[in-house]
């Protein structure tokens, strides 16, 4: 079916998928999102107007040939919208659930001034997860084998996307990961309800199906040595993450009832993956979480599920210059997550557990090293949030195996690998064998971020491995 109207957004306003409503879709972890049918997905994708030099595209840290594959639905043309839109994205139909695309496509859209951006991420999601259910996988069928091989150390997004490259130019891959599935944080650390988990693993048996092979429940350094990676294999791609939390240093945070954002929401996951009750639960508890980015609004609204009798959102900033997704402050405000900006955390009160929390009116300053402006106290604008649990949801930082150093990879002083120092292959470390990239190189950013810096690390291997 061909649609192919010009100015069809004259006529056709923006529509996401229908979205569930709150009452019923705070009874449990799934999407928020119903599919998009066929003809809805066609003529949603013809409100584009195929831009001559599409923004969209330019603002996609994967460059995605967004008009193209845009254009290609419109015309009922699944299985090749599904393999242009793997030319650049290994994991489309994630990045088409999580991708901040208020932030990135659909921010950048001609038609967001004014008659509302083309739902990119919904067609994304959209193609991928229906040439899946039609059959549809990527064609192997000329590569090649080189008989090399490489190891890869986590299977987050930067490991399953170095993967990707790796093997659809003959070179074998096997990926080590220290949990019991793929996905890393996609599977762990974001909550179903805006990742249902079997997605991750529809992907597995994809890239498992493409040759990819995945050694689980084994971390390098514990398991396996390293040195018997570097033996073993033609090259090694680390791309271990970011996991250790960043505290707020403020009196009363080792107070019972002050909770780290990580552990918490990888612990709800396990939970709702094993049809179990959590250990950490928020019901009827008044939570404060602390924070602004996407992990906060995580917290926000895996509390809200959890059936806490309040949950109060503090960040220091105002709400335009707030990290996380405006899509999710608004999907959290709906659920019914009290905001509160301009607010710096002093102190967790309490004596035996958590009491409250005292915070200080701010206002923005000049700007600091990263031209964002500084959060200065007012003098004399402190208050008392009542709280029964605190979520600490400030980000983070790397935390460094100990046997990069004992094979001199070199890091940043903030503890990130450092790579291209060298001038040599894309995303080569100091050891001329080993390659990293994602947020153990850039630190803690974004999945499609992550998944770019994969795909071109491989780039950087497949180089290194034709010298």
């Amino acid at each position: 079916m061909s649609i192919e109207k010009p100015f069809q957004f004259l006529d056709v306003p923006r529509e996401s998928p229908v979205k569930i409503e709150v009452p019923i879709r705070l009874l449990d972890f799934k999407e928020i999102y119903q599919d998009y049918e066929a003809d809805h997905a066609a003529s949603q994708a013809a409100r584009c107007l195929d831009c001559g030099n599409p923004y969209c595209e330019w603002k996609c840290p994967v460059h995605n040939q967004i008009p193209n594959w845009l254009k290609l639905i419109e015309q009922g043309r699944l299985f090749e919208a599904a393999e242009l839109s793997h030319m650049t994205n290994s994991l489309p139909e994630i990045c088409g659930r999580i991708c901040p695309h208020d932030r990135l496509c659909e921010g950048d859209c001609t038609l967001n001034d004014g008659y509302g951006a083309v739902t990119i991420g919904s067609i994304e999601k959209y193609i991928t997860d229906e040439a899946f259910k039609a059959g549809w996988r990527p064609d192997l069928s000329d590569v090649v084998p080189t008989g090399k091989r490489v190891a890869i150390i986590g299977a987050g997004p930067a490991g399953l996307a170095c993967a990707d490259i790796l093997v659809r130019n003959g070179v074998g891959a096997r990926v080590f990961d220290r949990y019991d599935q793929i996905g890393g944080l996609l599977t762990y650390g974001i909550p179903p309800f805006k990742l249902e988990k079997q997605v991750v693993m529809k992907r597995r048996q994809v890239l498992e199906e493409m040759g990819v092979e995945f050694v689980l429940n084994t971390e390098i350094g514990r398991d396996r040595s390293f040195s018997e990676l570097l033996e073993g294999y033609d090259a090694v791609f680390i791309g271990i993450g970011t996991y250790r939390s960043i505290r707020g240093d403020f009196p009363g945070e080792q107070l019972p009832g002050v909770n780290e954002a990580l552990p918490y929401l990888v612990e709800n996951v396990k939970a709702v993956m094993a049809d179990r009750p959590p250990d950490t639960s928020m019901a009827g508890q008044r939570v404060v979480v602390l924070g602004g980015g996407d992990t906060a609004q995580d917290c926000n609204r895996t509390a809200i599920r959890q059936a806490a009798e309040s949950v109060t959102c503090v960040y220091r900033r105002d709400e335009l210059n707030m990290p996380g997704s405006r899509r999710e402050v608004h999907h959290a405000r709906e659920e019914g997550v009290e905001f509160i900006f301009n607010r710096q955390p002093m102190e967790i009160i309490g004596s035996d557990k958590v009491e409250a929390v005292r915070v200080a009116e701010t206002r923005l300053g000049e700007p600091d090293a990263s031209g964002r402006q500084t959060p200065e106290i007012v003098p004399g604008s402190e208050s008392i949030i009542p709280a029964d649990q605190v979520l600490i949801a400030f980000g983070f930082q790397p935390d460094p195996p100990d046997w990069l150093a004992e094979h001199e990879i070199e890091l940043h002083p903030n503890q990130r690998i450092r790579v291209n120092d060298n001038g040599g292959p894309a995303f080569q470390t100091s050891h001329p064998k080993v390659f990293a990239g994602g947020d153990i190189v850039r630190g803690a950013d974004l999945v499609v971020t992550a998944v770019f810096e994969g795909r071109e690390a491989a780039k950087g291997i497949l180089d290194y491995l034709d010298e």
